[in-house]
C-alpha cells in the first residue's frame, strides 16, 4: 500500500450536500497526534514531525443496521475474497530476488548489485526509497483496517473472513518492505539511517484516511491506494528497465503485481456494496473523494526537513512515477469499475452522489492542465536520504 498527491491540486467538492447522510451517526471529536507534543527534546527537535493539518474527525458513523451487513456477508467473503491470497509455500520472499548471504559468491552478487545501481540517478532512489518507507509503515495500514467497524479483527486471531484477510493481507504486503529496504541497505545509494528515522517518524505518526470506521470508507479507500501502489511500482519497475538494472524492474514489478492482486480484492468489496446498498455505496464513494484520498504517508518526516512529503511527491511527479493525471485515471477506473453511471434507484442525494463522482475525473483533469500551464519556478531541495544532495524540483 502505498502513495501521495494530496497537494499537489485542489479537488472541487461541489454538488455534493456538506450536511452528514444517512449512512452516519457520526462521534466527532478532535484530531490529535503526538505531534501536538510540545516539549520538545533535548537537541530541539520534537519527537515527531508538526501536523501536517488540524481537522474534525468523525467517528463510527455508520449505523448498526449497517453493520449487520457485513457480517452477513462473511461467507461470501470466505469465497471470494480470500480467494486473491496466495498460501505461503507459494509465495514468493524477498530472499528469491537479493544475493545468498550462504553462498561463497555472496560478495559478488553484492558488488553486481552496487555496479548495476550506480547507473541509476539520485532523484529515482527519492521515489523508491519513498515507496519503501511507505511500505514499511504497514502496522499503520493494518491498524486502519481494525478500526473498521463489522469487519476488523476483534481478538487478533479471530476466525471470521474479514479477520482472516487482514491479517494475511499484512503478511503478503510486510514482504515489499523488507524486499526494497534489503536492496537499498546493499545498493550503498542511500543513507540508511536516515531512511531509518523516516520510517520511526511515520510508523509513530500514524494517519487519519477520514474513514470513520467505516468499512464502506475504507474499502473504497484502500481500493484506490491498491490501485495507486499498483501504478507507483509498475513505473519504478519501467524505469529501472530503462536505467539498466533488469534485478531492480523484476523486483518492482512482482510488487506492483501482488498490489494488482489486492486491488482485485478491495474494488471487489466495494462492487458487493453497490450490489446490495447502490444508494449507500455511492454516497459513500463521493464522500471519500470530496474529502480527498489522502496518501498513507503524509505525514513523513526525517527529523530535518518539515516539507518532506510534498518534495517526494514533487519528486515522483516529475519523474512521472505517480501524478495527478494518475489520480484522476484511477477515480475513472473505479467509476467504470464499479459502474456508477447505470445505478438506478437512487435517493436525490444519491443521484448528486452518482453525478458528482462521474464529472470529477474530468474536473480534475482541467484543475491539472491549469496547474501545470502556470510558470513554476525550479527550485534545488536536498533529501537526507540520499545524503544530504540537492535534486531539482
Amino acid at each position: 500500500m502505498a502513495l501521495r498527491l494530496s497537494s499537489m491540486i485542489n479537488f472541487p467538492t461541489h454538488n455534493v450536500s456538506s450536511k452528514p447522510h444517512t449512512l452516519r451517526s457520526p462521534r466527532l471529536c478532535m484530531a490529535s497526534t503526538l505531534h501536538s507534543i510540545s516539549k520538545e527534546t533535548e537537541n530541539g527537535k520534537k519527537p515527531y514531525s508538526p501536523p501536517k493539518e488540524v481537522h474534525l474527525q468523525v467517528t463510527h458513523s455508520l449505523p448498526p443496521q449497517k453493520v449487520e451487513i457485513f457480517k452477513s456477508l462473511e461467507g461470501w467473503a470466505e469465497d471470494n475474497i480470500l480467494v486473491h491470497l496466495k498460501p505461503v509455500e507459494k509465495c514468493w520472499q524477498p530472499q528469491d530476488f537479493l544475493p545468498e548471504p550462504e553462498s561463497e559468491g555472496f560478495y559478488d552478487q553484492v558488488r553486481e548489485l552496487r555496479e548495476r545501481a550506480k547507473e541509476i540517478p539520485d532523484d529515482y532512489f527519492v521515489a523508491l526509497v519513498g515507496d519503501m518507507i511507505t511500505e514499511e509503515a504497514l502496522p499503520t495500514y493494518q491498524t486502519m483496517l481494525n478500526t473498521l467497524d463489522g469487519v476488523r479483527d476483534e481478538t487478533g486471531a479471530s476466525p471470521t473472513s474479514w479477520g482472516i484477510w487482514t491479517r494475511a493481507w499484512t503478511a503478503e504486503e510486510n514482504r515489499h518492505g523488507d524486499l526494497l529496504n534489503k536492496y537499498l541497505y546493499l545498493s550503498g545509494r542511500v543513507d540508511m539511517k536516515q531512511v531509518e528515522k523516516t520510517i520511526q517518524y511515520l510508523i509513530g505518526s500514524g494517519m487519519d484516511p477520514k474513514t470513520e470506521n467505516n468499512p464502506y470508507l475504507g474499502f473504497i479507500y484502500t481500493s484506490f491506494q491498491e490501485r495507486a501502489t499498483f501504478i507507483s511500482h509498475g513505473n519504478t519497475a519501467r524505469q529501472a528497465k530503462e536505467h539498466g538494472d533488469l534485478k531492480l524492474a523484476q523486483i518492482c514489478g512482482t510488487i506492483a503485481a501482488d498490489e494488482k492482486r489486492h486491488e482485485t480484492a478491495y474494488t471487489k468489496i466495494v462492487e458487493k456494496l453497490f450490489e446490495i446498498d447502490p444508494n449507500g455505496t455511492v454516497m459513500a464513494f463521493a464522500d471519500m473523494m470530496k474529502k480527498k484520498i489522502s496518501m498513507p504517508a503524509h505525514l513523513m518526516y526525517d527529523g530535518k526537513d518539515d516539507n518532506l512529503f510534498d518534495h517526494f511527491a514533487a519528486v515522483t511527479q516529475k519523474l512521472e512515477v505517480y501524478t495527478a493525471k494518475d489520480y484522476a485515471d484511477i477515480m475513472e477506473f473505479l467509476v467504470g469499475r464499479w459502474k456508477i453511471e447505470k445505478l438506478s434507484g437512487l435517493s436525490s442525494e444519491g443521484h448528486r452522489a452518482q453525478d458528482y463522482v462521474c464529472k470529477l475525473p474530468q474536473r480534475i483533469r482541467k484543475l491539472e492542465e491549469r496547474a501545470q500551464g502556470r510558470t513554476k519556478q525550479a527550485s534545488m531541495v536536498p533529501f537526507s536520504w540520499i545524503f544530504g544532495r540537492e535534486i531539482k524540483i
